[in-house]
């Protein structure tokens, strides 16, 4: 595996994914707005808007608001999400074209903020049927965070006793049943979305299914 990353190296490649996922949203029609993403309940529209609020809030705002929400972290995203959506999609795609540059975060861990547009764009791409996906310098550097611990998700917990191997990148993590597909499945798959399950090979993928939640 290469070196650790600088951090502008990382924010350059999310600004990237930013401006490639922006390029996308413009060619969507209202419909398409309005469909459910991979993530939760959210539809495309509430996950840009909430991609908006990640790129918009620092840690002491983000701390105020996640106090004011009494630790609800579900009410907090749903709070802060509202404040970020347009009263259009036009106007939503115009205050996330607006953070495409930005560098503000909740905390200091840029690949995570990184792992944020990655996968959230896939988010919306896949139900879309967009087939642009990141980098594979991109994604490999999200999969490695994700491979070493437990953050926004428990992506380290779900490869625990499983070896994942990139095949069409250098990543590798973790020992136990092979589990192989793209860079891009496989961080997909540490970050929950069983969608992606269907892009993986190995005897390890029957374990994995069983620690995912739908």
């Amino acid at each position: 595996m290469s070196d650790v990353m600088s951090r502008d190296a990382l924010w350059a490649m999310a600004h990237a994914e930013r401006a490639a996922l922006a390029d996308d949203l413009a060619e969507l029609d209202d419909h398409q707005w309005a469909r459910p993403s991979l993530c939760g309940r959210w539809t495309v529209e509430e996950v840009v808007a909430h991609l908006t609020t990640s790129a918009s809030i620092g840690r002491l705002r983000w701390l105020v608001s996640v106090a004011g929400a009494r630790f609800d972290f579900d009410e907090h995203n749903t709070r802060r999400l509202a404040e970020h959506r347009g009263g259009t999609p036009a106007e939503t795609l115009a205050r996330f074209r607006r953070i495409v540059t930005s560098t503000t975060a909740p905390s200091g861990h840029t690949a995570a903020w990184l792992g944020e547009v990655i996968v959230h764009a896939q988010d919306i791409r896949r139900p879309l049927g967009i087939l642009r996906e990141p980098s594979v310098e991109a994604a490999t550097e999200v999969a490695k965070f994700y491979a070493s611990r437990d953050f926004a998700v428990p992506s380290r917990s779900t490869i625990d006793g499983l070896r994942f191997e990139a095949t069409d990148g250098p990543f590798t993590a973790g020992t136990g049943p092979l589990v192989t597909g793209t860079t891009i499945a496989l961080t997909m798959a540490m970050a929950g979305r069983t969608a992606y399950l269907d892009d993986l090979s190995g005897p390890g993928v029957l374990a994995l299914r069983g620690r995912e939640v739908p």
